[in-house]
């Protein structure tokens, strides 16, 4: 075995029942070095890596570090063989310091001395370019702040192997650059790095090497100087696929949404929107850029009737009827039945709008039968609906009579965004509808968004993704802190600059005017 190997893994097999996450998968990590693991979703990339940290026990294979074969069947196991992961949702106690966080659960012989660990802390934040005050508690944090004392406490621990899954899913541009050139600031300190990641461009800017994983089973490792964003997407979908999106020029556009000053508080007296004012046009895609919490699902929620509002007005342009009516008195039913429609993919997907126990067929009924006239409901039309969307999206399920609680999130991502919209909207607002989908799908869901503006069809996408925001969106408005912070023109803005007005203070900016 090569003397700079950190870590191997050997013919690692896991199976949950009778669905296999990983088979036979051999791959191995050095020293000094960044490894990406990329593969679909179900490939079983976070499972390999919850194995290598201790969360599951593989059925079957081998794990070496430095050269020795070892078990781990716990957490701790892992951080005794120097073995840290960070995973995407941060486990942090929010009323304790970052300090107190990093030292939670530590057992020290010597005493609890937490001058002397702090002082350690400052070490690691000094040695590796981390900004972190150790005192700061965590509810006062940013989310990046908070990712930071999650890998400053791994590093606290001694680890040199470093396992991070997703970690820039919720940073914005500049955040993520920093995050990089600490993590490179680690390899060069002889870490091994291993990131679970969908980004390619990410990949191709970061790591030294590449493995892919496809239907959990291992690939190949590319070096990423030999390779490109075409040749690593057919390694994981297995055939070629276009990864352009194809942005037509808007026709016909006309105001279909108007919102002028709407204000939202909660029951704690914070204000969740404040004084927000923009237009959705038909036949264009409005894109939604923010930090996660900036207010992006109450201002959805509140077009689709679901939020209270405070103030202001949301003035709906009919097509059909040519009047102009205010959709803040409006019952959601109401609402729906205008043509407006809302495609919300939270993390909790059953919570919006599918029931977990009913199959694809009776989800997809769920928006029609209230026009129903008997009480015999016509399950035919529902039925072909839920084929077609099931072949087109590529839902990967036994039948259209399995319940949607059985399919994978991203599968029920796919039949949620997929009805939403064959409902033939005059507004779709689809809010992360690519969340947890791989490329393949989420390239298949950016063509139907456009073929909703192709039909005049007034889009609203908030996405996380601002280099899909740059490529698919006509108009891109930024939320911070409840307010509009600035709208630009997709064609003409960076994602350098959408990634400044995401961070502006909402204290001292006045909201961003229309381009």
């Amino acid at each position: 075995m090569e003397q700079n190997i950190a870590l191997e893994l050997k013919n690692i097999t896991k199976t949950f029942g009778k669905v296999v996450a990983n088979k036979n998968v051999s791959l191995k990590v050095r020293k000094g070095e960044i490894l990406s693991i990329l593969g679909e979703n179900g490939s079983g990339k976070t499972t390999l890596m919850n194995m290598v940290s201790g969360i599951y026990f593989p059925d079957s294979g081998q794990i070496f570090a430095d050269g020795k074969e070892i078990v781990i069947a716990s957490p701790k196991d892992a951080f005794d063989h120097k073995i840290g992961m960070i995973h995407q949702h941060f486990k942090l106690v929010d009323v304790f310091s970052a300090a107190e966080n990093i030292v939670l659960g530590l057992e020290d012989e010597k005493g609890f001395d937490m001058p002397c660990y702090i002082e350690k802390i400052k070490e690691i934040t000094e040695q590796y370019g981390f900004e972190l005050d150790p005192y700061k508690k965590i509810y006062e944090m940013s989310v990046s702040e908070k990712q930071t004392v999650e890998i400053v406490k791994v590093l606290f621990r001694g680890a040199d192997i470093l396992i991070l899954d997703e970690p820039t899913a919720v940073l914005t541009p500049q955040e993520t650059v920093k995050l990089f050139k600490v993590l490179r600031n680690m390899r060069e300190d002889g870490k091994a790095i291993i990131i679970i990641t969908h980004k390619l461009h990410e990949v191709l800017s970061l790591s030294d090497n590449v493995a892919v994983l496809r239907k959990g089973e291992y690939i190949g490792t590319v070096k990423t100087a030999e390779t490109n964003e075409a040749q690593l997407t057919e390694m994981m979908v297995g055939k070629k696929i276009s990864l352009n999106i194809e942005r037509s020029e808007p026709e016909n556009v006309s105001d279909r949404l108007v919102v002028e000053n709407i204000n939202c508080v909660d029951r704690e007296g914070i204000k969740l929107l404040d004084n927000v004012s923009f237009s959705a046009r038909s036949g264009e895609i409005l894109g939604i850029a923010g930090i996660a919490g900036s207010g992006q699902r109450e201002l959805l929620e509140a077009i689709a009737g679901l939020q209270h509002l405070d103030g202001g007005s949301i003035i709906y342009n009919n097509p059909k009827t040519g009047e102009s009516e205010n959709l803040r008195d409006k019952t959601p039913l109401e609402i729906r039945q205008m043509g407006v429609r809302l495609a919300f993919v939270p993390e909790d997907r059953l919570g919006m709008g599918l029931v977990g126990n009913m199959d694809i067929i009776d989800n997809m009924m769920l928006r029609s039968y209230k026009k129903g006239k008997s009480v015999f409901l016509q399950r035919k039309k529902p039925k072909s609906l839920a084929e077609e969307i099931i072949e087109r999206l590529e839902v990967v399920t036994p039948s259209a009579y399995t319940p949607v609680r059985r399919l994978s999130g991203g599968n029920v991502q796919k039949i949620l965004v997929g009805r939403e919209i064959a409902s033939s909207p005059t507004v779709l607002m689809a809010a992360y509808p690519v969340r947890g989908l791989d490329i393949n799908s989420s390239y298949t869901i950016y063509n139907l968004l456009n073929e909703q503006k192709k039909k005049g069809v007034a889009v609203i996408f908030v996405g996380e993704d601002l280099d899909v925001l740059v490529e698919l969106c006509d108009r891109i408005m930024v939320i911070g802190s409840g307010r509009i912070t600035g709208i630009v023109d997709g064609r003409n803005t960076t994602k350098e600059e959408i990634g400044i007005l995401m961070t502006k203070s909402a204290d001292n900016e006045q909201n961003g005017g229309e381009q």
